[in-house]
C-alpha cells in the first residue's frame, strides 16, 4: 500500500485544526495505509497517539527551526513499511480520487513520481469523518467557494522508494525545493505523472508565520533564495506543467501535451514563470486575505462538514 510522510507546526487553534483533518484524511484512505508525523512541535505526539500516527520527534533542521528536506526524504525511505511514498503537506486534505490515481499509476509502471496542483479553500473547523458524505461536501465546497493554484505550487510527492534517496539540503516550507524535486525525477529518467484532473487536493486556507526572512506569496525570500543557490539555479528547476504524463478525468494516462520539448523553451521557461509569481502572488494572497470577511458574510465561505 502506501506510507505518508510529513511535518507540521504546533497543533495549536486554526493550524491544529486543519493539521488534524488532512492527517485523519489520510488515514482513512485504506487500512494498510502508514502516516509519519516528523518533528516535536506542541502536539505532536497527541496528535499522532490520537489518530495512530507513527510519531518520529527527531529532525535535523536548518539553524534548529525549518526541516531539512533530505533528512525527511532519507529517513521516511528507510522506515516506511511500505514500497511507496508521498509526501505531502499535512494541511493538504485526500479522499479515495487521490488513492484511486495511485492504483492507476502503479498499475501503470513501477518507478514514477505522482504530483498535483491543489485547491486552496477555507476550511475553519474539524471535518466531520463520520458523515458518509463527508468528502463530497468538501468537494463542492472547493469546487464552488475554492481556487485551483498554478502549475508551481506543488504540496505533495508520492514516489517510488529509492527515486529520493540523495536528495540536496534544502529547506521545508520555501521556495524551489519543491520544483528540484520535479527536475531530479526527470533527470533520473522517471515518469511523472499529473493527477490534477482526477483528483482533487483541497489545501485548507491558513495564516502564514510573520518573519523577518518571510512574506507571504514572495519566492524572493533570502531561504528561498538559499534553495535556488543549493540546486544551482534556474536550470534545475521544474513544475506540474513539465510532468511526463497526466491522468485524465476519465482515468487515462496520456502523454502530458503541455509539455514543452523545445530545449530553450525548458530552460527559460521557468524562470519567466517565477518571474511573474513574484510580482501576481502577493497581490493574490493579498487581496484573499482582504476579501475574505465579504467572502464569509455573502455566504463564499461554508462549513467542511456542513
Amino acid at each position: 500500500m502506501l506510507t505518508f510522510f510529513t511535518t507540521a507546526k504546533p497543533f495549536r487553534g486554526h493550524d491544529g485544526i486543519i493539521q488534524r483533518n488532512g492527517l485523519q484524511s489520510w488515514k482513512l484512505l485504506d487500512p494498510e495505509v502508514e502516516v509519519i508525523l516528523f518533528g516535536d512541535e506542541a502536539g505532536a505526539a497527541e496528535a499522532s497517539a490520537e489518530l495512530g500516527l507513527r510519531h518520529e520527534p527527531h529532525v535535523e533542521r536548518y539553524q534548529g527551526k525549518m526541516p531539512y528536506v533530505n533528512f525527511l526524504f532519507r529517513r521516511a525511505q528507510e522506515i516506511a513499511r511500505h514500497d511507496y511514498l508521498c509526501y505531502s503537506n499535512c494541511d493538504i486534505v485526500l479522499s479515495n480520487d487521490f488513492l484511486n490515481a495511485f492504483k492507476k499509476a502503479r498499475a501503470w509502471r513501477q518507478r514514477f513520481l505522482m504530483i498535483s496542483r491543489r485547491w486552496d479553500t477555507d476550511v475553519t473547523e474539524p471535518i466531520d469523518f463520520s458523515s458518509a458524505s463527508w468528502a463530497l461536501e468538501l468537494r463542492k465546497l472547493a469546487l464552488t467557494t475554492g481556487f485551483q493554484q498554478d502549475e508551481h505550487f506543488m504540496d505533495l510527492f508520492l514516489f517510488t522508494k529509492g527515486l529520493f534517496l540523495d536528495v540536496l539540503p534544502l529547506i521545508v516550507g520555501y521556495c524551489y525545493w519543491d520544483d528540484w524535486m520535479i527536475w531530479k525525477a526527470l533527470n533520473t529518467g522517471v515518469a511523472v505523472l499529473d493527477c490534477s484532473s482526477f483528483a482533487l487536493a483541497v489545501h485548507q486556507n491558513h495564516g502564514y508565520t510573520t518573519t523577518p526572512e518571510r512574506f507571504k506569496g514572495s519566492n524572493l525570500e533570502p531561504l528561498s533564495m538559499r534553495n535556488m543557490e543549493i540546486v544551482g539555479g534556474w536550470e534545475h528547476i521544474r513544475n506540474i506543467r513539465d510532468a511526463t504524463h497526466r491522468l485524465t478525468r476519465r482515468g487515462w494516462i496520456v502523454p502530458n501535451p503541455a509539455r514543452l520539448a523545445r530545449p530553450w523553451e525548458e530552460r527559460y521557461r521557468p524562470m519567466l514563470q517565477h518571474l511573474v509569481c513574484s510580482l501576481w502572488n502577493p497581490i493574490w494572497f493579498f487581496f484573499l486575505d482582504m476579501t475574505r470577511p465579504v467572502r464569509s458574510v455573502l455566504g463564499l465561505r461554508s462549513k467542511a462538514n456542513r
